[in-house]
């Protein structure tokens, strides 16, 4: 067995989740997730596209990994598929799903990049959903199993663990709006599936350090909530923002306790039970940021069902996403986290910052994906200057190294430092892969 890399002080990377890259949907035993099921359903993915295929990682790793090593990063970020391992969410282990990631980890480990598994990429299992998803507190005991389950078999290989990815967005897309698989509308309703995935995170803890684990982490999204103006009402709309998006995922982690959700309406919280606190709030070595952009709120328009209104900025740069390209929020984010939860706050690990901007080969052959180079310079300088204020910040990770299946928008929006066809599966790497690859060289001892 190859030894596992020590990381250095400061790790850099780059991210990439199961669904997204990986293809193969129906290979090897693997289930069916809430994602195939959504983008089996007319009418929810742009243009019907599916991740059937994706980027073929499945069958092209070893190409992948040979671009990684030539990119000269530490760490590799990437998912499990839960229905890989485990096509019903319970009962049998599927072996050869398991073979999978053993494979992925041993080339790894063997291209001298450190392996950081994330547990969970929003993959469901459909036979989980159909008995209530994240809805159902029993997923969250099927979650820790789980985790146990791939400590068992990669923990003698991987060190660096991460349980949950996004759940707010996970909650609010996927069960309060709709937007994303399993596509539920339950608006506030939604809530138990935000207590019940940070159940599974605390349990997942638990099993992953009773398998030996030393370093386990959760990577939560994180956005400044900035008032639109100075009134009472929009400073009051982006507190309510901030207490829905930072404060429920981030309090009962680290602080044991949620926040006040008073200003939803909410003087009990009917899906806590006793002991959840104290599984959740269990001690981490890391605690992951997944930053693009801040988010502008403004006071709620009669009638709306939420307390606050999202409004765009004002004369700022956009990605192809429509997202305000704003890096000084980076900083905003690690300061705030630093001050807020003072000695509670593990270090922070940058997990995702990337942009989708789609561009085109030009007649060479080449990709100048000049927006994306000054985005991510931008941002590591926005990153560098937390660190010189204080923030305890141990790695970057960009997202993401391959164009992949974004979510409900399929292939359309292109995050990748490598272009990929996705009729062909040629891999091209960006004008931004080699600036990220000179620039990880410049910072090296």
């Amino acid at each position: 067995m190859v030894a596992m890399p020590r990381l250095p002080d400061f790790a850099w990377g780059v991210a990439t989740s199961a669904f997204q890259i990986e293809g193969a949907t129906a290979a090897d035993g693997r289930g069916p997730s809430v994602w195939d099921t959504y983008t089996g359903t007319p009418g929810k993915i742009r243009d019907g596209h599916t991740a059937e295929t994706a980027c073929d990682h499945y069958r092209r790793y070893p190409e992948d990994i040979a671009l990684m090593r030539d990119l000269g990063i530490d760490v590799y970020r990437f998912s499990i598929a839960w229905p890989r391992v485990r096509p019903d969410g319970t009962g049998p282990v599927n072996p050869a799903g398991l073979d999978f990631y053993e494979r992925l980890v041993d080339a790894l480990l063997e291209a001298g990049i450190a392996p950081m598994a994330t547990l969970y990429h929003w993959d469901l299992p459909q036979p989980l959903e159909d008995a209530g998803g994240w809805l159902d507190r029993d997923t969250a005991h099927r979650f820790a199993e789980y985790a146990a389950i791939c400590a068992e078999r990669l923990g003698d290989r991987v060190r660096h663990w991460i349980t949950l990815n996004e759940p707010f967005e996970h909650m609010a897309l996927g069960y309060a709006l709709g937007q994303h698989a399993p596509g539920h509308t339950l608006l506030l309703d939604a809530l138990p599936a935000a207590h019940h995935q940070l159940l599974g995170h605390g349990l997942a803890t638990s099993a992953l350090r009773a398998a030996g684990a030393p370093f386990v982490m959760l990577t939560n999204s994180y956005t400044p909530a900035v008032p639109a103006t100075g009134n009472e009402d929009d400073l009051a709309a982006a507190a309510t923002y901030d207490l829905l998006h930072r404060r429920l995922f981030t309090d009962p982690v680290l602080l044991g306790r949620y926040p006040d959700l008073s200003p939803f309406g909410l003087d009990t919280l009917p899906f806590l039970k006793d002991g959840d606190l104290e599984a959740i709030a269990q001690p981490l070595d890391g605690l992951g940021v997944n930053y693009y952009n801040p988010t502008r709120l403004a006071a709620a328009p009669p009638g709306s069902p939420l307390p606050f209104d999202i409004v765009e900025f004002d004369n700022v740069k956009t990605t192809d996403f429509d997202w305000p390209v704003i890096p000084s929020g980076l900083t905003q984010t690690l300061m705030d986290l630093t001050e807020d939860y003072g000695p509670d706050l593990p270090p922070l690990w940058v997990t995702e910052n990337g942009c989708s901007y789609a561009v085109p080969p030009a007649a060479d052959g080449s990709i100048p994906d000049q927006d994306r180079i000054d985005y991510l310079a931008a941002h590591v300088k926005a990153l560098d200057a937390a660190i010189a204020q204080g923030a305890d910040v141990r790695g970057y990770l960009v997202w993401t190294l391959l164009d992949n299946f974004e979510w409900a928008e399929g292939f359309h929006q292109r995050f990748g430092l490598v272009h990929v066809d996705p009729a062909t599966q040629d891999r091209t790497p960006k004008a931004s892969f080699a600036w990220y690859r000179e620039h990880l060289a410049s910072r090296r001892p």
